[in-house]
């Protein structure tokens, strides 16, 4: 039995290198800017002390961009979807897709970074108090038409988002500034022609009343589906795609399996939303677009399909929504 101290550092360790997918996939949702943020804020290449310098767990190294995208590639993850939404990672994202082939990017504000350029200070149910940062002294419609800015400016720019409603972190006063920021997003997408990656968190029936009542872009994705069959079936019938993430492969979710059963194949694409949602076996620990594989086959396995048939289907997907690159 593994000692408390070495449980401690796998905790912190990165997972290892999975095998690679027979067909190249996209990451269509990751955060690329955020993964070192999660391992102590120190910048991207680099080293963590999980007890700081002098302490007693081993450090960790924080791979660079082309550190993440070399290792992404060995396993069949060659290229992916980059997002920024808050406006420290909107401009972060404008500049590193021009930079590197394999990248693409989303640029939204989020609807928890919403509430707060909105000036709304309420507790939501998730029982914690707000923390705004100085960023969110730019007021929201300022700092909406930022991402415009990028949007319009940046071809590399293929996708609005993630944008959305959360009811898990906001109360009343934050939702409306959430519905109000999620329609000038969804406005913003059909303007300029480009698909819309939705935030939807305890915000099921929410999100789709925007939807309907607005008129959903052409290309509406679902980032990190957290719905159940019923909803997959409805967002089948308005063609919709669904992108499932590292969930899909927690013991507990047959009711996300049981939507993905139902969902159209033409209509599923694939994520990490790293730094989050670390797949089975290696939830908790650090994310990144390498670990992918592991939520692919598992879809694979729920669709009934042949590995590098899901593969070469979520290829195709993927160009529907986001083109070629």
């Amino acid at each position: 039995m593994a000692s408390r101290e070495e449980r401690r550092r796998q905790r912190y360790a990165w997972p290892p290198t999975p095998e690679p997918l027979p067909v190249p996939v996209v990451d269509n949702h990751t955060h690329l800017d955020s993964i070192h943020h999660v391992l102590g804020g120190v910048g991207p290449g680099g080293t963590w002390y999980p007890d700081g310098p002098d302490g007693a767990a081993d450090p960790v190294h924080v791979p660079t961009v082309v550190e993440h995208l070399a290792r992404a590639a060995e396993v069949g993850v060659p290229r992916m979807v980059t997002v920024g939404c808050d406006l420290d990672a909107v401009a972060w994202t404008d500049a590193v897709v021009r930079a590197h082939d394999a990248l693409v990017g989303a640029v939204a504000i989020h609807p928890n970074e919403a509430v707060l350029h909105a000036g709304v200070r309420e507790v939501g149910p998730d029982g914690l108090e707000p923390d705004p940062q100085p960023r969110h002294e730019v007021p929201l419609d300022d700092a909406i038409a930022r991402v415009v800015t990028v949007a319009r400016e940046n071809p590399r720019i293929r996708a609005i988002g993630e944008t959305g409603m959360d009811l898990f972190r906001t109360g009343p006063q934050g939702e409306q500034a959430q519905r109000e920021s999620f329609r000038a997003h969804l406005a913003l997408a059909k303007e300029l022609g480009l698909p819309v990656q939705i935030h939807d968190r305890d915000a099921h029936a929410e999100v789709v009343d925007v939807l309907l009542a607005d008129g959903a872009p052409e290309r509406t994705v679902f980032h990190c589906f957290s719905g159940d069959a019923a909803l997959a079936r409805l967002a089948a019938e308005h063609g919709w795609y669904l992108s499932f993430a590292g969930p899909l492969t927690f013991g507990a979710n047959d009711a996300l399996r049981a939507a993905l059963v139902v969902t159209p194949l033409d209509r599923v694409l694939v994520e990490t939303d790293a730094p989050h949602l670390t797949p089975h076996p290696f939830r908790g620990r650090p994310n990144a677009p390498y670990l992918l594989p592991h939520t692919v086959r598992r879809a694979a396995e729920v669709k009934g399909l042949e590995l590098a048939e899901f593969c070469a289907a979520v290829v195709r997907n993927t160009a529907e929504v986001y083109g070629s690159w």
